[in-house]
């Protein structure tokens, strides 16, 4: 596997593991009535600060892996696989585990330069695709 899969891979796996850690304190706070629902109305309570931190650091990530799973498939269809995108793909995968926590805790401007990271590093590997 190229290290470009190989991050997608755990990318997608640190997408499981961030559904299992907001879903566990969401079911908690508003309760199976709602959480096996189907959700026709809003709840009856809201979630924690945290716990609302938590799913949008999540429905973020959903986002993210849209545009990073391009770049590998493109680049890993086009065989245009280097250092440099073997790099991307590695600082992508890093800032997106580090991004959980900077959204968690508020971290201000870290959450957003974290995000920046990734963001650059997918918009790289996109661009040497094309060279």
């Amino acid at each position: 596997m190229t290290p470009e899969l190989t991050a997608l891979t755990l990318a997608a796996l640190l997408q499981c593991v961030q559904f299992v850690i907001f879903a566990i304190p969401a079911n908690l706070e508003l309760g199976p009535g709602y959480t096996t629902s189907a959700r026709d109305r809003a709840p009856s309570r809201e979630m924690s600060e945290k716990t609302a931190r938590l799913q949008r650091a999540m429905n973020n990530h959903f986002e993210g892996l849209i545009l990073f799973t391009i770049a590998v498939l493109v680049i890993t269809f086009s065989d245009k696989g280097d250092a440099i995108t073997a790099a991307c793909a590695l600082i992508y995968l890093v800032a997106r585990v580090l991004y959980v926590p900077a959204y968690y805790f508020g971290w201000r401007p870290g959450r957003s330069l974290i995000w920046m990271t990734g963001f650059g590093a997918t918009v790289i590997m996109l661009i040497m695709a094309l060279l």
